[in-house]
C-alpha cells in the first residue's frame, strides 16, 4: 500500500522473523555466534535467553539458513506438548519413520536414527524456541535424550531459546543436573539508542529505500522512548506510522505522526482528542464569555 509512496520495494517493517532483514547488532551478532559456534562444534547444551521481541525467533531463522547438508535440524516452537507428542514430533522432523506409539519405541528409533547420522558425520540439532513454556517433566526427557552418545561424543545437541523465566527454571533445584551440561550460555538484550536507529535505517534500506531518511531525528527519538529498543515495538510503531503517513501524503514522518500512533496503540487517542475537544470548548467559552463582558464594559 504505502511501499510505492516511500519508494519501496517492500514493507520493511514486518514482524515475521525473516532473516533478510535481520540487523546484527553486536548483541544480536554475539548471540548469533554462540548459535553458530554450538553446532560447528556440536556443543551438548546451549540456551539463548531475550526479552520479548528483542529478535530471537530471526536469529533462529538467521541460523536456520546457514546450514549446510552436514548438520539436520528439529525445530520446536511450541513446545507445549505431551512428552509422547514431542518423541513423534522430534522423530518425524528428522525423517525417522514410526508408526509405533510407546516412549521406548520412539526413543529406540530416534537412537538408531542419531547413531546412522553419526556415522555419516551428520550433526543433529534439536532447537526449541519458547524454551520457557516448557513442562518440568518435557524439559527433563529433554535431558534425558541428551544422554544419547557415543564414548567420542554426543549424538543430539540442544538449542533452547526462550524468555528470561527460562533462567529461573534452570535455577531451580531439580534441574541442578540439566544446568550442569549447559555448555553456553547468553542473554540477548534491547538495543541501545544508536542501535535502533541503525536497526530502523538497515530495514529501510534492505526495503529498497535509496533517498533521504523518511523518519525525523525527532520521531526517531520518540520511537526509541516508547520502544526501548525493543525490536517487534519499533517494528510495529514504524509500519503503522508509514501509514499514517501515507494516508496523510506525508513523505516525512515527524514526531506527531508517531504520537499519534502511540496513542492510538495504548488506547488514549481517543481520550486525548476528548480533552483536546474539551480544552477547545473551554476556551470557547471564555472568549465568549469575555467578549460579553466587554460589551458591557464598553457600553
Amino acid at each position: 500500500m504505502y511501499t510505492t509512496f516511500y519508494g519501496l520495494k517492500e514493507k520493511p517493517f514486518e514482524i515475521s522473523p525473516d532473516p533478510k532483514f535481520l540487523y546484527l547488532s553486536p548483541g544480536h551478532q554475539e548471540a548469533l555466534a554462540h548459535m553458530v559456534y554450538a553446532v560447528s562444534q556440536r556443543i551438548g547444551f546451549t540456551v539463548i535467553t531475550g526479552e520479548v521481541g528483542t529478535g530471537k525467533t530471526t536469529l533462529v531463522q538467521s541460523l536456520l539458513s546457514q546450514l549446510n547438508g552436514s548438520t539436520r535440524t528439529a525445530y520446536l516452537f511450541n513446545p507445549n506438548l505431551s512428552i509422547l507428542d514431542f518423541l513423534e514430533y522430534i522423530c518425524e522432523d528428522l525423517g525417522v519413520k514410526t508408526n509405533r506409539r510407546s516412549k521406548g519405541q520412539y526413543i529406540a528409533h530416534l537412537y538408531q536414527a542419531l547413531l546412522d547420522y553419526y556415522a555419516r558425520n551428520v550433526g543433529v540439532v534439536l532447537i526449541i524456541d519458547e524454551a520457557h513454556r516448557l513442562k518440568p517433566e518435557l524439559l527433563e526427557e529433554i535431558r534425558l535424550l541428551t544422554n544419547l552418545e557415543t564414548p567420542k561424543g554426543k549424538l543430539l545437541q540442544v538449542i533452547l531459546v526462550g524468555q528470561p523465566e527460562l533462567n529461573e527454571t534452570l535455577d531451580r533445584k531439580e534441574f541442578r543436573q540439566l544446568k550442569q551440561r549447559i555448555s553456553l550460555r547468553y542473554h540477548l538484550r534491547m538495543l541501545t539508542r544508536k542501535e535502533a536507529f541503525e536497526y530502523i535505517e538497515n530495514r529501510l534500506r534492505k526495503a529498497g529505500l535509496k533517498g533521504p531518511p523518511i523518519f525525523s531525528a525527532k520521531a526517531l527519538e520518540l520511537i526509541f522512548e516508547y520502544s526501548r529498543g525493543t525490536p517487534r515495538l519499533i517494528n510495529i510503531v514504524c509500519d503503522n506510522a508509514l501509514i499514517a503517513g501515507y494516508a496523510s501524503d506525508r513523505q516525512i514522518i515527524e514526531k506527531n505522526t508517531i504520537q499519534e500512533v502511540i496513542d492510538n496503540r495504548e488506547g488514549l487517542g481517543g481520550q486525548r482528542r476528548l480533552a483536546r475537544g474539551k480544552i477547545v470548548l473551554i476556551i470557547l467559552l471564555v472568549l465568549f464569555f469575555l467578549l460579553i463582558l466587554g460589551w458591557y464594559w464598553w457600553r
